[in-house]
């Protein structure tokens, strides 16, 4: 699934980086820990999470995750978009609990990494 697809179906509001809405997204890990997401080791994975924090942007950048939906309405600061800016990652803000998210992208394909 594409972002721009994605972004519109769980109601998001793309922050950060625009342009790569055209990338395909084929796996989904939610999560709040990020410990538990620097264990997961798959390609074009998007990672869904309510940690609305500097760390959530940086452990996207070390398990080069292309793409965060934060949910629960949570915002992004600044500095959270210089960084996802910065290293090429799509930031996407979503009024939906991560359970709503996460089951709205597995019904159309998303695949879980588990």
């Amino acid at each position: 699934m594409k972002l721009r697809e994605l972004a519109e179906l769980v109601n998001g509001n793309v922050v950060c980086c625009q342009h790569k809405l055209d990338t395909e997204v084929e796996y989904a890990f939610a999560s709040d820990l990020m410990s538990d997401v620097l264990t997961v080791r798959v390609d074009k994975l998007l990672l869904i999470t309510g940690l609305a924090n500097m760390q959530a942007v940086r452990t996207a950048e070390m398990a080069d995750i292309q793409a965060i939906i934060f949910v629960r309405n949570k915002t992004v600061s600044e500095d959270m978009i210089n960084l996802a800016e910065d290293n090429g990652i799509v930031l996407i803000e979503s009024p939906f609990t991560m359970f709503r998210a996460s089951g709205l992208l597995f019904g159309k394909g998303v695949k879980p990494v588990y």
